[in-house]
């Protein structure tokens, strides 16, 4: 097996590389090659009145590509209010350190072919989703970025949808001047861009062309009556408000993972499902749950379209002036095998990666 770390996986993954091998694997959901279930998440209260246990999995495989895998995390969760919002952070053992990775397998021995760290892969793959959604369903000519937060989704996101379009100057709000101004001369020297620290989020929105949330809020970060006509909108970290449903016209799904085979009935469209110890603790009064979003009734506003309509040309814009919004759906799990693998092949093939015993996870009893 490999252990796969951070470092190697920077070293052998790139945006390019990621956009591809995540469409590819979305192709895959359509043609009924790959499944995957949704992501699932079990929170038990810390037991100091504050904090919250988080476990979380999704998994996902394919026929073509032979990989399979499952991504875990481990977090401790609190939520505080800041800067008008209530945001919430996490850590796994102090503040600080975080426990992600991906377990990655054969599907044709079964054997475990490596370990790796989540945080340079996760950042990438969340951000090439919001470009494969910017690619089918915004305008050809957006140039204006309007970003909501300055952290590392904010950061790869710009390098995201300059693949697919030519994105020449970005507008940012975060509620720390520091941290905006610190980001938006980062960005402009990493990628020769104009960047506009900006100091109310209303600001985001005026001329943006795609607007962006990049944030951890548990709050609605988009606002319907600020979206401008033509606008594109992806959101990775908060909501929606219900205003922004009235005057969104297009909503596009990347994919919603396939039904099981012994109970096709059940096939759950919201992002995630989540499991709750003790539901009548009060530690619950003071945590969200995160968003759950599904898409819209086939006949009513938005207009929904999936990922397979759009890549077939069967979209997406009536006129330029229509604004869209476009989310990844329930299909994480099928993120995770694919650019896993990708990740798996190219350090196999460069050497990297510290090899640790097979044996270690293999065992002569029938489980």
């Amino acid at each position: 097996m490999l252990l796969i770390d951070n470092d190697a996986v920077s070293a052998v993954l790139t945006m390019e590389r990621t956009l591809a091998v995540l469409e590819e694997s979305y192709r895959g959901i359509a043609a009924g090659d790959t499944i995957c279930r949704p992501r699932i998440d079990m929170r038990f209260p810390g037991g100091d009145g504050s904090t919250v246990y988080q476990w979380g999995t999704m998994e996902g495989g394919s026929v073509s590509s032979g990989f399979f895998a499952i991504r875990i995390k481990s977090d401790i969760l609190t939520e505080i209010e800041y800067a008008g919002t209530r945001t919430q952070e996490k850590y796994c053992l102090r503040p600080g350190t975080f426990c992600g990775f991906v377990m990655l397998f054969s599907v044709k021995s079964g054997e475990p072919l490596a370990i790796i760290n989540d945080g340079v892969l996760q950042h990438m793959r969340v951000a090439v989703d919001s470009a494969i959604g910017t690619k089918h369903a915004a305008r050809k000519d957006a140039r204006v970025l309007g970003m909501l937060g300055s952290g590392g989704m904010a950061r790869t996101h710009v390098e995201s949808l300059r693949l697919v379009r030519p994105i020449e100057r970005v507008q940012v709000y975060s509620p720390t001047e520091a941290n905006r101004r610190r980001y938006a001369d980062e960005m402009a020297d990493k990628f020769g861009l104009e960047v506009i620290p900006v100091d109310q989020p209303q600001s985001v929105f005026r001329g943006a062309d795609i607007v962006a949330g990049c944030t951890d809020s548990g709050g609605n970060i988009i606002v319907g009556d600020w979206l401008e006509p033509g606008t594109h909108v992806t959101s990775v970290g908060g909501g929606l408000d219900r205003r922004s449903l009235e005057v969104i016209d297009i909503w596009l799904r990347l994919g919603t993972c396939p039904a099981p085979r012994n109970f096709p009935e059940w096939r759950p469209t919201d992002e995630y499902l989540m499991y709750i110890a003790r539901q009548d603790d009060p530690i619950w009064q003071h945590h969200t749950h995160g968003r759950v979003r599904r898409p819209p009734v086939q006949d009513s506003k938005p207009r929904y379209v999936n990922l397979e309509e759009a890549a077939e040309g069967k979209m997406v814009r009536v006129h330029e002036g229509e604004i869209s919004f476009s989310e990844r759906g329930n299909i994480q799990g099928a993120q995770f095998f694919a650019v896993a693998g990708l990740v798996y092949s190219l350090a196999r093939e460069q050497g990297l990666g510290k090899e640790i015993p097979t044996a270690w996870f293999l065992q002569d009893i029938r489980d």
